[in-house]
């Protein structure tokens, strides 16, 4: 049996990212903000925690009500896909909950009114 060499003129590897991206000059190709318009994600408004026994959870029925760690009217986080993204509070209006969004996290990580 004979051993495989490395071909020298190979490159050699590297981290999957070790050049910056950017876009190729005449590629008919572009990703216009048009194109995300589609694309779900997922927002989730965290109305508080609770931590329950087993035997807790394995008695809750329908009506069952939980308390949580948060009061009445103290801003909730909001979150898209998992990411930090917001501040709200909670609306009653009907018979819906509903979030309204009292501040926007900007990219720096700091909140703006």
């Amino acid at each position: 049996m004979t051993q495989a060499h490395p071909d020298p003129d190979a490159a050699a590897p590297g981290p999957p990212y070790d050049k910056e991206l950017s876009a190729v000059p005449g590629s008919p190709e572009h990703l216009d903000i048009t194109n995300l318009s589609r694309i779900r994600l997922t927002v989730t408004a965290d109305l508080g925690t609770c931590n329950l026994l087993v035997r807790d959870v394995i008695e809750l029925r329908r009506g069952s009500v939980l308390q949580l760690d948060k009061v009445a009217g103290e801003t909730l986080d909001i979150s898209v896909n998992g990411i930090r993204f917001a501040k709200g509070e909670v609306l009653v209006l009907g018979d819906a909950l509903h979030v309204r969004i009292s501040e926007v996290i900007n990219p720096r990580g700091s909140y703006e009114p």
